[in-house]
């Protein structure tokens, strides 16, 4: 998959389902076009791919929280063997070396305060991921900032209400991710 035809997805279905272990079926029959799993490990993650893109779903493995999967360049090969079309993590050269096996990125920053929030730019010049996630997405003032640059922001993070997707949308952001079931319809 290409940045573009994820943006395309996302233009279409802006929600992203960020899935863990117990909501799975239900994000498989979700309207939502992309995942964002959450939970898996070795033992399950190429199932886990060849049933999300049975459901006409893209996947994106959450880095920092899968079990057994190198966070290195044979972890990351792995991975794209198995078919997913990207990760997302927190740290710099996880995504350097998604992209260089060919998968799609997605950096996630917390912003935690005014500091925090100054130097995501230069984080961004160095890694250069696909897609950035701001956290928590209910800040539209963040997602105001970088939502005008090169990289597209999705936002996610305490996102419980309708309302506060708009909010994001408004602010500018692509897409949202969320782990609420019940926004996954909308």
């Amino acid at each position: 998959m290409r940045a573009g035809e994820l943006l395309n997805r996302l233009e279409d279905c802006p929600i992203i389902a960020a899935v863990r272990e117990s909501s799975w079926q239900n994000a498989l029959s979700s309207p939502a076009e992309v995942l964002f799993c959450l939970e898996t490990s070795l033992l399950t993650v190429h199932q886990r791919i060849t049933e999300a893109h049975e459901a006409g779903k893209a996947i994106f493995i959450h880095m920092d929280l899968a079990e057994g999967i190198g966070r290195d360049k044979a972890g990351l090969q792995y991975l794209a063997d198995c078919g997913a079309d990207g990760i997302l993590s927190t740290k710099a050269q996880i995504i350097r070396s998604a992209k260089d096996v060919g998968l799609l990125t997605i950096q996630r920053f917390f912003i935690l305060d005014s500091q925090g929030l100054d130097s995501i730019q230069e984080m961004l010049k160095n890694t250069n991921p696909h897609f950035m996630e701001i956290m928590p997405g209910v800040l539209p003032k963040a997602i105001r900032r970088f939502a005008g640059g090169v990289t597209p922001v999705i936002a996610g993070g305490l996102i419980e209400t309708k309302a506060e997707i708009t909010a994001a949308l408004s602010s500018g952001a692509t897409a949202i991710s969320t782990g609420r079931a019940d926004l996954w319809e909308l």
